[in-house]
């Protein structure tokens, strides 16, 4: 038995930006009380540097991450799938929770233009933290 409370696994198609950072704010705000997972269908060879530029502003570094590819025992594994603009490329399991975060794709966009999305990320990170741990 781990002592985690639930496994989070973060979807979007690249694993470069989006599910990077919410998987980096997630790890960082609730440390080791939640399991983070991150994947994608269609994985980047590296992290989106301004996705990488934007997390280091808040602290957080996400520089040494690699994007995975998503493979059924990922989502197996998860409470809960955070979907990411990946749709119908998701495989999709009975029983899990099931969220899909419809935010701006930060590949090909500066620092500036990433900001925001991080922050949104940020946003609802410290929501599913505060229903994971309401559970």
């Amino acid at each position: 038995m781990s002592d985690f409370k639930a496994t989070v696994l973060f979807v979007c198609i690249h694993n470069a930006g989006r599910s990077q950072m919410a998987a980096g704010f997630l790890q960082h705000l609730a440390g080791d009380r939640v399991r983070v997972l991150s994947a994608g269908t269609e994985p980047k060879d590296q992290v989106n540097p301004s996705a990488v530029e934007a997390m280091a502003e808040v602290g957080i570094d996400i520089a040494n991450n690699t994007p995975k590819v998503l493979t059924d025992e990922s989502v197996r594994e998860s409470d809960y799938v955070i979907t990411m603009g990946c749709g119908d490329k998701c495989p999709f399991y009975p029983g899990k929770q099931y969220l899909d975060w419809p935010l701006e794709d930060p590949a090909g966009k500066g620092v500036d233009a990433v900001r925001p999305i991080r922050d949104s990320i940020r946003a609802k990170v410290e929501a599913l933290i505060a229903e994971i741990d309401a559970k």
